[in-house]
């Protein structure tokens, strides 16, 4: 599916472009995902940095589909090293997402997983118009 241009658009009217993009790319069959994510930035010669990926109450990491692995992602710009903290994050109480020295003038990253909510979303009743009469 192409990307739409964002040329000229609003900076929150693009934003839900990206969601919705995000949105159709779900595989069919897979639980309703939101995405939770931390950035910082850094200056060159910062030595190290890190953020916690917040998790939505009743939520837990989803799995990559077809995986048993997180569905987590890194981004970053800039020239440091960055990574999940093997011994900061469980994947169930914490995700924490650190990067090392920063080597250029400037450095950034954003940490984020996808939650599957779906256990905490009350059920679907529908509604008939005018109370069902």
């Amino acid at each position: 599916m192409p990307i739409p241009s964002l040329v000229g658009l609003p900076l929150a009217f693009a934003g839900l472009l990206v969601l919705a993009e995000a949105t159709a790319a779900q595989p069919s069959g897979s639980p309703a995902t939101t995405e939770s994510n931390c950035t910082f930035g850094m200056v060159k010669g910062e030595t190290a940095r890190s953020c916690r990926v917040p998790i939505p109450a009743g939520c837990r990491v989803a799995l990559l589909p077809g995986t048993d692995k997180p569905w987590a992602t890194i981004s970053k710009g800039g020239n440091c090293t960055c990574r999940f903290d093997e011994q900061a994050t469980d994947w169930k109480t914490t995700i924490t997402g650190t990067c090392l020295r920063c080597k250029s003038p400037q450095c950034s990253a954003r940490f984020s997983a996808m939650f599957d909510c779906s256990a905490s979303a009350a059920p679907y009743t529908p509604q008939t118009p005018g109370g069902g009469k």
